[in-house]
């Protein structure tokens, strides 16, 4: 396993990253998530990232237990702060200073642990000024409940604003966790120029696109039993706007790539996306051991400039790369 700094700080994480959103207490029983976990463990990943929402806080409290025994000072945990969790009241909710004080202690206590090394904004709050939420998160890195400070699915200008705001405060804002992949490419023309200016980094997730880019999913055919695309509560609705027969034949394109670098697809889409050099980790999910270990073999693999060519000739129009998309993903009101 390598390891990447985060941001412009002394923090190193392993570039692969164990993400439980969908699966830990939602997905998969936790002696099968505990068991994801050990083979994370098992494959160098040091890494580990969740949220509150995640399974309405349960999530947070199956990755505790699961690591459980661990040597602290050799993890990096990290959560996030956000959306609605608990009886979902109007402060339950958002990035106001009652509930970041509220969430970091709830987060701290499921994950049995005194600090996350990462706090992250899960989404930007239009509620709520800026400044206060800044000063909130500052708040938390100097109580030592936090190290660092993070946001998820901020624009560039969201990024800048609150970088500044944290530089005023002398915490370090030091990275972003924005959805990425060979089909979703919407931080490239503005959050990632504006990272790299200010020294943050990103922490992508979905770097398979929530599957797709493993070729289970032919053009053409029913949809495979047990997949994310059949359930619910495994991100069905967001898979959709890859399903189209237009993708998932592009997709089908990237196959004789991946063979020729004997690779498998999801590998291949994975190491792309830690070709960037401004993505300090890829999170891989899973939902059965076996997963971690097959992803796993995507870390330290380097991609010829030919086959990144030769890959974005390959899904040529049906990438997504419209910075626009960025700033849809937080909502214009909190939800409750």
């Amino acid at each position: 396993m390598d390891f990447r700094f985060l941001g412009n700080s002394g923090l190193k994480i392993s570039e692969l990253t164990y993400g439980n959103w969908l699966t830990h207490g939602s997905q998969v029983e936790n002696d099968t998530a505990s068991a994801c976990v050990r083979a994370a463990l098992d494959v160098g990943i040091t890494t580990f990232d969740t949220a509150d929402v995640y399974a309405n806080t349960v999530a947070e409290s199956v990755l505790g237990d699961a690591l459980a025994g661990e040597r602290r000072e050799s993890l990096e945990i990290l959560t996030k702060v956000f959306w609605p969790t608990g009886p979902k009241g109007p402060n339950d909710t958002g990035l106001s200073r009652k509930h970041i004080r509220e969430s970091i202690d709830g987060s701290l206590r499921r994950l049995r642990t005194d600090y996350v090394d990462l706090y992250q904004a899960h989404r930007y709050d239009h509620e709520t000024p800026l400044e206060e939420t800044m000063q909130a998160f500052a708040d938390v890195v100097r109580q030592g409940k936090a190290l660092y400070i993070g946001v998820s699915e901020w624009t560039a200008d969201q990024i800048r604003a609150g970088h500044a705001l944290a530089k005023e405060l002398g915490v370090q804002l030091i990275s972003n966790q924005p959805q990425y992949s060979m089909l979703w490419r919407v931080i490239e023309p503005e959050v990632v120029p504006t990272s790299r200016e200010l020294g943050i980094s990103q922490i992508v997730w979905s770097p398979i696109a929530q599957g797709v880019l493993t070729g289970k999913y032919q053009p053409g055919a029913p949809l495979p039993a047990g997949s994310r695309a059949t359930d619910d509560k495994g991100g069905a609705k967001m898979i959709q706007s890859f399903l189209r027969d237009d993708v998932l034949e592009r997709v089908q394109g990237l196959r004789p790539v991946a063979d020729e670098l004997g690779l498998t697809m999801a590998q291949l889409a994975i190491a792309w996306v830690l070709a960037n050099d401004n993505v300090s980790a890829a999170i891989i999910g899973a939902s059965r051991p076996e997963q971690v270990l097959d992803n796993s073999k995507a870390a330290g693999v380097e991609l010829p400039a030919e086959v990144l060519t030769r890959i974005d000739e390959v899904l040529g129009d049906v990438v997504v790369a419209d910075p626009a998309e960025t700033a849809k993903a937080s909502p214009p009101k909190r939800l409750i």
